[in-house]
């Protein structure tokens, strides 16, 4: 594999329907091949001047006849589908019941089904005139389900009609990355929640002592202190309050493993739906960001249903990639301070590989919000081993990965990775020694 092939490769575009098949009656495979037989013989009858081989024509020609005066054409074909449900993760079965209504006889219906990229058919099964198709989409997006072309075959079996239905497109949601780790930043805002603050106030964690005042609860009372000091001595907890988090996701550059098959930007939204699911587990404000030629966000909020519309917003991050080669020097039109609340955690999700995201991270830098850089390095490029202009390459590609990795952590921004089939707790585990550090406003 060469090293500007892995370095440019990029996730398929969603597929269009495919032509539409041809109008009206068409000769069936069974009627070509009669004809061919009789066409065969005659030409050769009278080629050859052997009157026997008129024969196989006269039997084709009888089973044409026959076929003919069967009648039971079928006429204004119509089909309909049902495709349930049109909202899914990757890897759930969809659904499909199509319908087909025509006037006349058919002998049999012939499905022939036109897959849309990345959609798997699990079974197909034709009872009568209805079709029931299982399918399955391995990536998350909005891709297209296919379309199903019916041949109705009258009941001599010597011409068909052709319908087509198409099953449209469905939401097909990321599957969040296991992540049950929420770190937090040394500043969290004041609302209530269950990460423990550094300030006093109402909470379950005991942070010291200190002497009773007229009007406190009794029942904080700490016996062994007020023994040993001779006054009421009560107990003193942590606050505790919610984070707000918002999730970066850059889309300004999606590299694909030529290998494995998985994309940087695969891995990041995936990542992203598991970081924002565990936070709002945590009762946590989470909101979402996506960072290419255009800035995108959706503003923090909390609950199941904001999870489902976290999910929604991510399914138009491919979108910014469409205009990515002919907008290479074009900036992110928003900015970020717009879409990012004060003292809000944000998880920077990027492969690394384009410059353009340091910019945006060093916007957030200088504004004092607390920052993590999670690492995707999916899709680093490999070269074969007696290729030294390869090797070179590879070479520079690595020192300039760790050149921008080297940038971050000067600033004191925390970098981790997170690689394929990892649990995002084993890359966020290190951040829990010590709380992420930020710059309070």
């Amino acid at each position: 594999m060469s090293l500007a092939r892995a370095l440019g490769e990029e996730a398929p575009a969603a597929a269009e329907p495919p032509p539409p098949p041809p109008a009206g009656r068409r000769l069936t495979a069974r009627a070509l091949r009669l004809l061919t037989v009789a066409v065969t013989a005659v030409t050769a009858a009278l080629l050859l001047r052997e009157p026997w081989l008129l024969a196989p024509a006269g039997g084709a020609a009888v089973l044409l006849a026959l076929g003919a005066a069967g009648g039971g054409r079928p006429t204004r074909p119509a089909a309909t589908a049902e495709v349930a449900p049109r909202r899914c993760f990757e890897g759930d079965t969809v659904t499909a019941r199509i319908t087909v209504d025509f006037a006349g006889e058919a002998s049999w219906l012939d499905p022939g089904v036109h897959l849309g990229p990345g959609v798997e058919l699990r079974s197909l099964t034709v009872t009568g005139n209805v079709l029931h198709l299982e399918l399955a989409a391995a990536r998350w997006g909005h891709p297209f389900l296919g379309a199903v072309d019916i041949d109705l075959h009258d009941r001599g079996g010597l011409t068909r009609r052709t319908v087509r239905v198409d099953l449209g497109r469905a939401q097909v949601f990321p599957v969040p990355g296991a992540a049950a780790l929420t770190p937090v930043p040394v500043h969290l805002p004041p609302s209530i929640g269950e990460h423990t603050a550094r300030r006093h106030g109402e909470g379950i964690e005991v942070v010291g002592v200190s002497p009773y005042a007229w009007g406190e609860r009794q029942r904080r009372i700490h016996w062994p202190s007020t023994t040993r000091r001779g006054a009421l001595q009560l107990n003193r907890f942590a606050a505790e309050h919610a984070a707000d988090t918002v999730v970066l996701i850059d889309t300004l550059a999606d590299y694909q493993d030529a290998d494995t098959g998985t994309s940087s930007l695969d891995e990041s939204v995936r990542a992203a739906a598991g970081i924002a699911r565990a936070y709002l587990r945590s009762h946590d404000r989470v909101g979402i960001v996506t960072v290419g030629t255009a800035t995108r966000w959706l503003r923090p909020g909390t609950g199941d249903a904001h999870f489902h519309r976290i999910v929604e917003s991510v399914l138009d991050a491919r979108d910014p990639l469409a205009g990515r080669r002919k907008d290479r020097h074009r900036q992110p039109a928003a900015p970020l301070a717009a879409a990012v609340p004060a003292d809000a955690l944000v998880y920077a999700l990027t492969p690394l590989a384009d410059h353009r995201i340091l910019d945006a991270l060093g916007e957030l830098t200088a504004r004092g919000t607390p920052l993590v850089v999670v690492e995707v390095p999916t899709g680093s490029p490999r070269v074969a081993a007696d290729d030294p202009a390869g090797a070179l390459a590879l070479a520079l590609w690595q020192a300039e990965r760790e050149a921008m990795r080297a940038a971050l952590r000067s600033k004191g921004i925390p970098v981790v990775a997170h690689h394929s089939g990892e649990s995002l707790d084993l890359s966020l585990a290190p951040l829990l020694r010590s709380r992420i550090p930020g710059r309070s406003r």
